[in-house]
């Protein structure tokens, strides 16, 4: 959420801003409940100072000479309507602010100044390119035909079972997908400090409202029947998050980098609008598999943060052999939450083209503004908003299509990388 004290510095630069990613700040509407708000706050505080000045005068009435019983009566009787009228101007004070705060929750951070204007992902800004796109001397097939093919994959079982976007993994491309969990979960506790986490893969609305889900991506989010609110998480973005939220962690807490967390979870989504998209194979899923990366940093940290924690999602695709590229996304393609994201798309044969695998965000204070997610500053004492930043360090099914793809052989058969060799018993190709 937006600051709305710096809101109400320069409305008008902030709709500048939010113009640069594609939405309509209207400037009018924040005034005007912005505006109400105000008026009925004052209206309280003004009627709790005549409350005080009111509750004074029965002495003052006794020495003009009202007996003490009238002089109770009479302050009495005043009092009982300024009571009246306060409750009133608390319960409008109170209603004002509420739908503020939720007018304002439907509101997108504000995109860095470093972020490229444009509309669409066609606007994206490429960054880097690692690693050269393999070349075949056969026609390349995508990873369902090569699944399909070694017997590994189905996806007719899948829609039997549940539905479409699903799908089961048998024998040895099973344990790949789980090999390259561990391999990820390894690679960031050992080498790049990030600390393992175990955490629910239910969550109540706080949660989801507090990383900035809620309201906006209902319709994206699998919600559960029952006495609770709960939901399925869409990422474990989510419950990680939210070990900060209500939270004042001490400087030293947060060490020279801040706080850096891994965990390897399901998600779930419903990939609400993106009918027709992708709906062969392992894409785009209502299931799937993702090791994340999120830090909690001091604001001076934040950009140095980014850098890092996309390194080292970069770092997987590289120890794996797998070609990518960098971009930067422009301001009309980036998440609602976010204030600048790096996406790290993979090449896949199958699709002579680069996916995303892997989307790495700096949130400034916004998520910890939602949450109240705070570290105390040692200069002064006082408490202020960490910032927050995550990144997939990988999406586990997106990377195994990509094994499957750029590892595919004549035959059929699938190079696998050295890199999760130990944790497949050796095992150097699928399908032999």
């Amino acid at each position: 959420m937006l600051d709305v004290r710096e809101l109400r510095k320069d409305p008008e630069g902030v709709a500048e801003a939010l113009a640069r990613r594609g939405y309509h700040f209207d400037v009018e509407t924040f005034r005007a409940l912005d505006g109400r708000r105000r008026a009925a706050d004052i209206e309280s505080q003004e009627l709790l100072a005549e409350r005080k000045a009111a509750s004074k005068e029965i002495g003052k009435l006794v020495g003009g000479g009202m007996s003490v019983d009238e002089a109770k009566a009479k302050v009495n009787e005043r009092l009982a309507l300024i009571g009246e009228r306060l409750h009133s101007a608390t319960e409008a004070a109170r209603e004002a602010q509420g739908e503020l705060e939720t007018w304002l929750a439907g509101v997108p951070n504000l995109p860095d100044p470093t972020v490229p204007e444009g509309a669409s992902e066609d606007e994206n800004v490429e960054v880097s390119r690692w690693g050269e796109p393999p070349a075949f001397a056969f026609e390349a097939r995508d990873h369902v035909d090569l699944g399909e093919g070694l017997g590994l994959l189905d996806t007719e079982a899948a829609t039997k079972i549940t539905g479409s976007r699903f799908v089961v993994m048998h024998g040895e491309l099973a344990r790949v997908h789980r090999a390259l969990g561990q391999f990820m979960l390894d690679l960031h506790t050992r080498e790049h400090g990030y600390r393992e986490l175990y955490v629910p893969y239910i969550v109540n609305a706080d949660s989801l409202r507090g990383t900035g889900q809620l309201p906006k991506f209902a319709e994206d989010l699998f919600r559960l029947e029952g006495d609770h609110e709960y939901y399925l998480i869409p990422t474990a973005e989510v419950p990680v998050t939210n070990l900060g939220r209500d939270r004042i962690f001490e400087d030293a807490e947060l060490g020279e980098g801040g706080l850096a967390f891994t965990s390897h979870t399901p998600c779930f989504r419903s990939e609400a609008g993106s009918y027709g998209r992708d709906t062969r194979g392992m894409i785009r899923q209502h299931q799937f598999e993702k090791v994340e990366l999120v830090r909690f940093v001091r604001p001076g940290d934040a950009d140095a943060a980014l850098e890092l924690l996309t390194g080292h999602a970069e770092t997987v695709l590289q120890r794996l052999g797998l070609p990518y590229r960098k971009v930067l996304l422009c301001g009309g393609d980036m998440g609602f939450a976010a204030r600048k994201t790096y996406d790290l798309e993979v090449w896949l044969p199958g699709q002579s083209a680069y996916r995303e695998i892997s989307s790495c965000s700096n949130f400034g204070d916004f998520q910890a503004r939602r949450m109240q997610a705070r570290w105390r500053n040692p200069e002064s004492g006082k408490p202020e908003l960490l910032h927050t930043l995550n990144g997939s360090g990988l999406a586990v099914g997106r990377t195994l299509v990509a094994i499957l793809e750029n590892g595919q052989q004549a035959d059929g058969s699938v190079r696998l990388p050295e890199a999760l060799h130990p944790y497949l018993g050796g095992r150097a190709v699928l399908g032999a």
